[in-house]
């Protein structure tokens, strides 16, 4: 009897402002880090010298960039999600749940209100994106009682999207917006048995597939936030007199 081995095979990815990522020994997935700022389309009393924001995993940077001058950044990092989900020579587990805290550090010069949009996928070997294939399965721990909220009418099976409602100070860091990923267990049930030839073949659902986790970071400055925050990601909020605070409508 031959039984066809459930993988997850290896993959390399360029990554929208991001570095390339691959989970070393494992080819379980990969993820990207990206930063945008799209407070730039707001113009009216804005200072895009002072904008900066740093991804952070773990505690740790995983990338940041800082606005020097109009077209100009300095002080880019660049890193990769998930590299060391997995300790030395361990194999990915579906089932398991690994430490994913993802947070934000605000690395420029003015406080900031800051975004993340969550997107999660799957792909073949080629990279192609197969949408027949449960985002849901990808389970990413959110949480929401920081300071965190989900914009549930803006959100997917596939994107979440995540406003920290306080302002985030020069220097400063958002507490995580999540603690824990797993892929769920039920992918190994999703098997088609084949006899032929005397020879009993299993094939997965996911065989061959890798799983996505992108990570984009978007900034906006708290002075006029509420129209700042309309003309950049296009969205109402209610802000506070002070502007220390938001909160979705």
């Amino acid at each position: 009897m031959k039984k066809k081995k459930k993988s997850f095979p290896k993959v390399t990815v360029l990554l929208l402002a991001a570095a390339a990522v691959l989970l070393v020994g494992s080819g379980v997935g990969s993820a990207r880090a990206a930063l945008t700022y799209y407070s730039e389309n707001y113009s009216v009393q804005m200072n895009m010298q002072s904008i900066g924001v740093s991804l952070t995993e773990n505690g740790d940077v995983v990338s940041s960039r800082d606005y020097a001058e109009p077209d100009k950044w300095e002080g880019s990092t660049e890193g990769t999600l998930l590299s060391k989900m997995l300790g030395e020579n361990e194999k990915f587990t579906p089932g398991k749940k690994y430490e994913e805290a993802i947070g934000v550090t605000n690395s420029g010069n003015i406080d900031t209100f800051v975004r993340v949009i969550i997107t999660k996928s799957w792909q073949d070997a080629d990279g192609n994106k197969n949408t027949t294939l449960s985002p849901d399965l990808i389970e990413l721990n959110y949480l929401t009682d920081n300071g965190w909220a989900i914009a549930e009418d803006q959100s997917t099976p596939e994107r979440t999207v995540l406003y920290y409602t306080k302002a985030v100070g020069v220097g400063e860091s958002t507490p995580a917006l999540s603690d824990t990923l797993r892929i769920n267990q039920s992918i190994a049930s999703e098997v088609t048995k084949t006899v032929k030839d005397n020879t009993i073949t299993y094939s997965y659902q996911y065989d061959g597939y890798t799983f996505h986790v992108d990570a984009e970071v978007d900034a906006v400055q708290t002075h006029n936030a509420k129209d700042a925050i309309k003309s950049a990601w296009g969205v109402d909020v209610n802000v506070s007199e002070d502007e220390t605070e938001i909160s979705l409508q």
